[in-house]
């Protein structure tokens, strides 16, 4: 029953893969039929080598369920309709996917020396392009119906915003498995108001045969060309970063130490489930993340539950009537639910941007180069058939086009010629790259960053964490200075900054002589405040003072008008000592935070010009 529940959580995405390549391509039903179970059959067979292990160098022994990829549908599509399209594309699509599988296989030994050619800013610049690309696959099932038919086109949206709408319910109602299982609550329901209104044709189940088994190369021997492989060897690359995390992830929920063995061991089963793939009629695997979810959820850690899921899904395989069920979904609900299944990628690609410093001019330059042309030749097609035939895949498939530009652009700003680093600051009137910032002396370097705080000691510390790799480093030594200390200079720093109440309610004559405070002050349009508001704020400061000891410190930047600060000073007089020290270093970090991100904005004022009216244009 362990096993069930993961075939449950897994199924949905699992089938959602083969449908898309399907219509993707203009298969039959009977070809679509075929694709679903062998899916299906080779999900079962990499969950187990993945899971249960093959030999001592295959498979991690955790409990990580294998599914088809989404990363890999835009360049499979790509590929096939670049020769052709149908049964004929798939012979290329195979070709490229065995080739793939087998350089992940004997390449996973040394992929931990490739993970640094795949930083954030790459590997989220790739999924963000990957997510909006299939967001326009999904948008060509929800609209098919009109497309064939006008009058359907009204019956069509409805199925798809209804099966849209329960997903999102499902996810807003309920929590925990139920919430894993969203998708494939949409598609059973939208499947079966189909199916009561007459939308749907199930004449497929009862045709199709009881027991089926997939035949190796059931489609015609695979084709080989180099500009497909490198787009899959590019899909199994991205993959690859993945599996990783997913092994880490899998191995603190089960307590197991992840070493390097674990991941090529790990990598390896991907390798060769995917070389596996392509010869059974299915496509590249990846750990499924849902799944990962799954156990963190359940805390079942046996990896022979997702052994038994495996054979599940073999068997699930072996039954083509299941697979015609699944090909019967109308291709409206299937695009209302690919649509948010294929907008979530786009969501974790933004997520994973946010981990990469885009305060760094090269890595703009990455994201937003990468971005511009994948989505030209996504949105302009006709782009392909200008260049040479061997470029027409790579300029066929935005996905491809975007990751290679993104990885050959790292190379070219992160990994080829002298490393100078982005500028960060300015020391003496003039920009100071991170590479000069590492050369300072402590002295220069306090001078430079001296502003951050009102008290030396944190940027003194934070020197002494010298190099810097990036920008984000720096900041983050900024903030380890400040969150290392002890409790009795903690209270000291906070100490050094003015209360809010004096930096608001002061008479202007007699303000404070600190000219970044009183800037920072400006948000609240503190020339505005009448009575009421000064008396508020007074009252709040004085029971805060009363209540902690400490000065009221806040950080401007968090806040949206001057009835929020009175709120949240009222929350704040309500902690315990101990508790409020907490959120008032908080609110000092995120005030060091404000002032480093002025420095940089002050270090690259074009860039910075550009945001600004960028921000005012949205």
């Amino acid at each position: 029953m362990l096993g069930v529940q993961h075939v449950l959580a897994f199924y949905a995405g699992a089938v959602i893969v083969p449908l898309v390549i399907a219509q993707g391509l203009g298969l039959s039903p009977e070809d679509t039929i075929h694709l679903i179970n062998a899916d299906l059959f080779t999900c079962g067979i990499a969950s187990i080598i993945q899971s249960a292990g093959l030999g001592r160098h295959i498979g991690v022994r955790l409990p990580l369920l294998q599914g088809v990829t989404f990363t890999a549908v835009s360049p499979i599509i790509a590929i096939g309709l670049a020769y052709g399209g149908g049964t004929d594309g798939l012979a290329q699509v195979y070709g490229s996917i065995i080739i793939a599988g087998l350089v992940t296989f004997f390449g996973a030994p040394y992929f931990a020396k490739l993970l640094r050619f795949f930083p954030p800013v790459v590997t989220g610049t790739l999924l963000t392009i990957m997510g909006t690309t299939l967001i326009g696959v999904a948008a060509g099932d929800v609209v098919s119906w009109g497309q064939a038919d006008e009058a359907m086109m009204g019956p069509g949206l409805l199925y798809a915003f209804g099966t849209l709408a329960v997903i999102v319910a499902v996810q807003r109602i309920f929590k925990g498995f139920m919430a894993t299982i969203s998708v494939l609550i949409g598609l059973v329901l939208g499947t079966a108001v189909a199916a009561l209104l007459g939308h749907t044709d199930f004449s497929g189940v009862a045709s199709a045969a009881p027991i089926g088994l997939t035949t190796p190369f059931f489609f015609g021997w695979p084709a080989f060309s180099l500009a497909g492989a490198v787009s899959m060897i590019i899909v199994m690359a991205i993959t690859a970063v993945e599996t990783t995390g997913d092994v880490f992830a899998t191995g603190e929920v089960v307590g197991k130490r992840i070493t390097p063995r674990h991941i090529s061991n790990a990598l390896r089963a991907d390798g060769l489930s995917t070389a596996l793939g392509g010869v059974l009629n299915s496509f590249p695997y990846t750990c499924f993340a849902q799944n990962v979810g799954l156990v963190r959820l359940t805390r079942v850690k046996s990896r022979w539950v997702v052994t038994a899921a495996g054979a599940i899904m073999i068997v699930l395989g072996l039954i083509p009537k299941a697979g015609a069920i699944v090909a019967a979904i109308p291709a409206p609900v299937l695009g209302g639910a690919s649509l948010a299944m294929f907008a979530n990628v786009a969501v974790v690609g933004i997520q994973t941007l946010g981990k990469a410093d885009l305060h760094d001019n090269r890595n703009a330059v990455i994201v937003s180069t990468s971005i511009g042309l994948a989505m030209l030749v996504t949105l302009q097609p006709g782009i392909a058939d200008a260049v040479p035939s061997w470029l027409s895949i790579i300029f066929g498939s935005g996905v491809t086009l975007g990751a290679i530009v993104a990885i050959l652009l790292n190379l070219v700003f992160f990994h080829l010629g002298r490393k100078t680093g982005p500028d960060v600051a300015l020391s003496g009137g003039r920009p100071v790259r991170l590479d000069e910032v590492n050369k300072m002396t402590r002295e220069e370097f306090c001078e430079t960053f001296g502003s951050l705080f009102p008290v030396t000691w944190p940027v003194d510390r934070a020197w002494e964490q010298r190099p810097f790799e990036d920008t984000q480093a720096l900041r983050a030594a900024f903030q380890s200075a400040v969150l290392s200390a002890d409790e009795d200079e903690k209270r000291a720093l906070v100490g050094s900054y003015h209360d809010i109440a004096e930096l608001l309610l002061t008479d202007p004559e007699s303000a404070p002589d600190d000219v970044i405070a009183l800037q920072e002050t400006g948000s609240l349009a503190v020339d505005r405040l009448d009575d009421r508001d000064r008396s508020e704020i007074a009252a709040v400061s004085e029971a805060y003072r009363a209540r902690h000891s400490m000065r009221w410190v806040v950080c401007l930047a968090n806040l949206a008008d001057r009835g929020q600060l009175v709120e949240e000073g009222w929350r704040r007089v309500a902690n315990s000592s101990e508790r409020e020290l907490v959120t008032a270093i908080g609110e000092v970090g995120d005030i060091a935070d404000a002032r480093f991100d002025a420095l940089v904005a002050d270090a690259n004022p074009i860039r910075s010009a550009w945001i600004r009216k960028f921000e005012q244009l949205a």
